[in-house]
């Protein structure tokens, strides 16, 4: 048989007509008590995750993530300096019966992220605010570079 171009280039040489010891025949059965995939998740349903946007200006990191249909006392965000959580609850329109669906994609149901930042933020500083479903989070910078003066006291 002879070799093609590229077998020449590279010092291959063709498997095809040849046969294998790696064929063989692999049957997969399910145990008897196990008749679907459905078994195995029998706890609660998975938390979704939240989609964010994360970017930066000179002194501040801002976070942006899309909650519409969540109504803010199912929102929470907690802060540290070096990461940021986002918890909500979007609660599923009641009385649909899952049959009367032709397409149902949207998200319902409890989710979360968590956010490492690039950069400490300053706590005490952070503002959060929601406009047409719209979540922002802005994060101050720590200034490491700023250089305070203390007035010492004498006692």
């Amino acid at each position: 048989m002879k070799q093609t171009f590229f077998e020449r280039l590279t010092g291959t040489m063709s498997l095809k007509g040849h046969s294998s010891d790696f064929d063989e025949e692999i049957t997969i059965e399910a145990a008897p008590h196990e008749s679907s995939f459905a078994s195995w998740d029998q706890g609660e349903p998975a938390e979704g995750e939240l989609g964010v946007d994360v970017y930066q200006t000179d002194d501040t990191i801002i976070i942006q993530a899309m909650v519409a249909g969540v109504a803010s006392e199912d929102l929470s965000v907690s802060v540290t300096r070096e990461m940021v959580t986002i918890k909500g609850k979007r609660e599923a329109p009641k009385g649909i019966e899952a049959g009367n669906y032709f397409y149902q994609e949207l998200y319902w149901g409890a989710f979360s992220r968590t956010i490492l930042l690039p950069a400490e933020v300053e706590t005490e500083e952070v503002e959060a605010t929601e406009r047409r479903g719209l979540l922002t989070i802005k994060l101050p910078k720590i200034d490491k570079g700023r250089i305070q003066s203390i007035k010492i006291k004498s006692v």
